[in-house]
């Protein structure tokens, strides 16, 4: 399936699904949707991650589901053939990125210093991943786009509901949410009207 930029403009966040099991996220998926996010990353690193990237990709249509912690030739291989929409890496590949963009994949980066980012960026990735963006914080995107001012930029890592709004305000393109969008607790007790209002939450804290 390809990923639909328009849909996740609408809400640009992706949601980082690391270590959940697919009943659990077949009970999330649903009100995560209808909450009005768009985007799924289900982590490469996740017990049986193929088997969920196609089923999600599969039962959620109007999703975009990729796969993320994609390092190298091996894993986009594997991402790829279970029908990811979009590639994440925690890392610059100059090689994993011309490989997206030969098969026509969106793909994310990991990239951290301006010239990560920038050839990044010139290779043609889709966005690039800043990360892991915690100690840095938001002032680092508006310090890096004062120069680079047409590179698109995710956010990832320490991203909250008291930070988003900030990372958005300095220029961020989208943000990527682990815990902090997919909270162990709430996901653990599995009240619906919990879980709606804590995605609403979030929701509601985005800049178009």
């Amino acid at each position: 399936m390809s990923f639909n930029i328009d849909l996740f403009e609408r809400a640009p966040v992706v949601g980082i699904m690391r270590h959940f099991e697919k009943n659990v996220i077949r009970k999330i998926l649903p009100i995560y949707e209808k909450v009005g996010f768009t985007t799924v990353e289900i982590t490469l690193n996740t017990k049986n991650a193929p088997e969920l990237i196609k089923e999600f990709s599969i039962r959620h249509p109007n999703l975009n589901i990729g796969a993320g912690t994609v390092c190298n030739m091996k894993d986009l291989d594997t991402a790829t053939n279970a029908g990811a929409s979009f590639i994440v890496s925690p890392i610059f590949s100059e090689e994993l990125i011309k490989e997206c963009i030969e098969r026509e994949i969106a793909v994310f980066p990991g990239a951290l210093t301006p010239t990560e980012i920038y050839n990044a960026h010139i290779l043609g990735a889709t966005a690039i991943k800043v990360f892991p963006a915690t100690n840095l914080g938001a002032k680092y995107i508006q310090d890096i786009l004062a120069p680079l001012d047409n590179i698109k930029l995710i956010a990832v890592g320490g991203v909250s509901i008291d930070n988003i709004k900030s990372f958005f305000n300095n220029g961020c393109y989208a943000v990527g949410m682990g815990g902090a969008l997919f909270p162990r607790k709430i996901i653990k007790e599995f009240s619906k009207e919990k879980l709606k209002k804590h995605f609403q939450s979030i929701f509601n804290e985005i800049i178009y």
